[in-house]
């Protein structure tokens, strides 16, 4: 890990003649370490920047603005509590989709291709370069995965035995789409709520995988291969190790996986969960280590219903390797999910103006969204 090396806080004062400089040295060096952890809490408490280490890009955070009155858009809360079985979903076994085509009456999460794919596989090749304007065809295969035959539940509701079938289940469509000639990534992510776009209830989520790699991606390999060309280590495993140590923004952690809100994050309570081995994807992950990454999730989410009483919405994802047949050594796999709730189950955060037009900004620090985090109880809402 590259860490700022200063001098010892307690350096002995030399006798000799000589070191009179060093001593003055020494000794303005201690009055200047002393004062770090008061540096370090004032610029919490005023206007201030923080890097991103994955993408290189900065946010904006300023956490005086958490005591503005709030006279916006409110959102809706959820509704009732939903059956298990919906005869009008298109998601439930044996009904039959839109599309005509009948669900098989599954027991376990089952995947198919979406009825309304944003990618097709087909796609002929094709290239326009007409002077400024540049085009080319995108071809790619678009899965949707139902998490559990259930429709009532979500992932903080089901058990863990249940989510790690949904981990080898991600596993399984990340080796079998990233083998596939034309397929260079494979993104998995799921979308929770009305307020996120989701256009079904049914726990479920998504698989896209494409030719091209996204640029989110693009950004995230140019800053690991920048470090671990330098340092050998996986940037994520030196920045876990840091976060560790500092303990602020731990959520949770197991033998495993640690769940924490970055540093830099943008959403008010975003997190990523992070393997503490260095893997560039979830298809490393063996029989126990895929239980203990469900297991963090079914915490995380828990941690995130009971915030506010509610079925906390957002999007999350799994960013992971290229599927370009590179090795991609510099890649270190996590999970992020972004929830637009800051204030309660009814106010959320809209990224507007400032946001659309310069950069990311917040309100709340990171620090102060763990801390409020980590009080709430482990046991769901509805269960207590």
């Amino acid at each position: 890990m590259m860490l700022l090396q200063f001098p010892p806080a307690k350096a002995p004062l030399l006798a000799s003649k000589n070191s009179l400089k060093q001593a003055l040295k020494c000794h303005f060096w201690n009055l200047f370490l002393q004062t770090l952890p008061n540096m370090s809490q004032d610029i919490n408490n005023m206007p201030h920047r923080r890097y991103n280490i994955l993408t290189g890009e900065w946010i904006l955070v300023s956490p005086h603005r958490t005591k503005r009155p709030w006279q916006g858009k409110t959102e809706k809360s959820p509704g009732a509590e939903r059956e298990s079985y919906d005869p009008y979903c298109y998601l439930c076994p044996g009904n039959t989709r839109s599309s005509g085509e009948k669900n098989p009456d599954y027991k376990e999460p089952y995947t198919f291709v979406n009825d309304f794919s944003a990618l097709l596989p087909d796609t002929p090749k094709k290239r326009v370069e007409n002077g400024l304007f540049k085009a080319e065809t995108e071809r790619g295969i678009c899965k949707v995965i139902c998490f559990s035959p259930d429709h009532s539940v979500t992932l903080p509701l089901m058990e863990v035995e249940e989510i790690t079938k949904v981990v080898q289940m991600w596993k399984k469509e990340y080796k079998e789409l990233g083998s596939t000639g034309d397929i260079n990534y494979v993104q998995i992510f799921e979308n929770k709520g009305e307020i996120m776009g989701c256009s079904n209830p049914h726990p479920h989520g998504q698989i896209w995988s494409q030719l091209s790699i996204p640029t989110e991606i693009k950004k995230k390999t140019k800053h690991f291969s920048e470090y671990w060309e330098q340092n050998q280590i996986s940037l994520l495993e030196d920045y876990l190790q840091q976060e560790l140590e500092a303990k602020e923004r731990i959520l949770l952690e197991n033998e495993h996986f640690v769940a924490l809100i970055p540093y830099w994050a943008v959403w008010p309570y975003e997190v990523m969960i992070v393997p503490k081995k260095h893997y560039q994807n979830i298809g490393q992950l063996n029989a126990e280590e895929e239980k203990a990454f469900a297991e963090i999730i079914k915490r995380q989410t828990i941690m995130y219903d009971n915030l506010f009483g509610t079925s906390f919405p957002y999007s999350s994802g799994i960013h992971q390797a290229p599927t370009d047949g590179k090795e991609h050594q510099e890649w270190h796999f996590h999970m992020s999910f972004y929830p637009p709730l800051l204030r309660s189950a009814t106010v959320k955060k809209f990224m507007v103006g400032y946001e659309m037009f310069a950069g990311p900004q917040r309100d709340i620090t990171a620090e102060q969204a763990a801390e409020t985090l980590r009080q709430l109880p482990e046991v769901h809402y509805s269960k207590s």
